[in-house]
């Protein structure tokens, strides 16, 4: 597979929707040769798995934690019947956006808390069923993630957007997961997740947007240069690169060395990948 893999790209975002092909042409002309979408909630199922189609990407299915509160009461019996629906679909590589999110209020109290905790469990349960790896959302939960990650055993994965310490991103490493890094590195105040962005064996690694979400710091336009009338950058997989760039400078690696490795390692959490190579 030639050039970069966005392991982390929400191309259906209604952000998109107006120009999604000169988006997804912006990112092929950047050398970004895969995306993958995570769906976010039953609802966008189709269009994720529309837009991986019409691409040649790849997309996961699952039940983000932001969504759990309006999730319909059979959403998990749902997500259960696509996956068995799409089992054969090579576009189909992982059980995600899945997660915790202990950083919004109403999530980190009853009865969200309970719902979220619920939802990610029974969707580490489908994920190990159709031995798929997860796509895991993990926002101030990465001990309550670990600990259902040694009580579910799934096909590794990738921790999106990682932010943990040094001794968390060791354990997702040894349980065989790599670890999402995006447009937050590019921040020089993230002292801790540029650290870790240097120095975590290369192994460890792969790429990631979040587009439209986490836009690096040359599209962030503060709340002052806002209200002066400077609009908010919008994020998209054409970033991924620059996004590299910053990520090899912090490690003092060249271009070649960093795509070859995080495209290695991409492969190596997202098995599917590799099969969809092969598809035209």
């Amino acid at each position: 597979m030639h050039g970069w893999i966005d392991t982390h790209c929400h191309l259906d975002a209604p952000e998109f929707t107006a120009d999604i092909a000169a988006v997804r042409a912006r990112a092929a002309a950047n050398r970004v040769g895969k995306c993958v979408i995570p769906a976010v909630e039953v609802p966008a199922f189709r269009a994720a798995r529309g837009l991986a189609h019409q691409f040649g990407d790849a997309y996961a299915l699952g039940i983000h934690p932001l969504y759990v509160e309006r999730a319909a009461e059979d959403a998990l019996a749902q997500l259960g019947a696509a996956l068995e629906a799409h089992a054969q679909d090579p576009h189909l590589v992982a059980v995600g956006e899945i997660g915790l999110d202990y950083f919004v209020p109403a999530l980190n109290e009853q009865p969200l808390r309970g719902r979220q905790e619920l939802f990610y469990r029974e969707q580490l349960k489908l994920a190990r069923r159709h031995q798929l790896p997860v796509i895991l959302h993990v926002r101030r939960s990465v001990d309550a993630i670990l600990k259902g990650l040694r009580d579910i055993t799934v096909p590794g994965g990738i921790a999106h957007a990682f932010n943990g310490s040094r001794q968390q991103a060791q354990i997702l490493v040894d349980m065989g997961f790599k670890l999402g890094f995006g447009g937050a590195v590019t921040y020089e105040r993230a002292t801790r997740l540029r650290e870790l962005a240097a120095t975590l064996p290369i192994e460890a690694l792969v790429l990631e947007t979040d587009a439209p979400d986490i836009p690096p710091h040359w599209l962030y336009a503060t709340a002052e240069e806002r209200a002066a009338g400077k609009p908010q950058g919008r994020n998209e997989p054409g970033e991924l690169p620059r996004i590299a760039a910053v990520i090899g400078e912090l490690r003092g690696i060249p271009e070649s060395e960093l795509m070859a490795a995080t495209t290695q390692n991409a492969l190596a959490a997202l098995p599917g990948l590799t099969k969809l190579q092969s598809v035209p």
